[in-house]
């Protein structure tokens, strides 16, 4: 019983902070345009492959 009276004041406590940040994430519009985000990494055109960014060519070995 004893113990209630220190975990309901620190579950309060991180309740607040989470909607503290909640809050802020909201104001500062860090939910805004999700979209782009997700579409950007089907739209990204590579010219070359990344697969053979890093390998040296063979004719430049012999």
């Amino acid at each position: 019983m004893e113990s209630l009276y220190i975990l309901i004041p620190i579950a309060i406590l991180l309740v607040c902070v989470a909607v503290g940040i909640f809050i802020w994430a909201v104001k500062t519009e860090q939910f805004e345009d999700l979209e782009r985000q997700g579409m950007n990494i089907l739209l990204d055109d590579d010219s070359e492959p990344a697969s053979t960014k890093n390998r040296p060519d063979s004719s430049e070995e012999q």
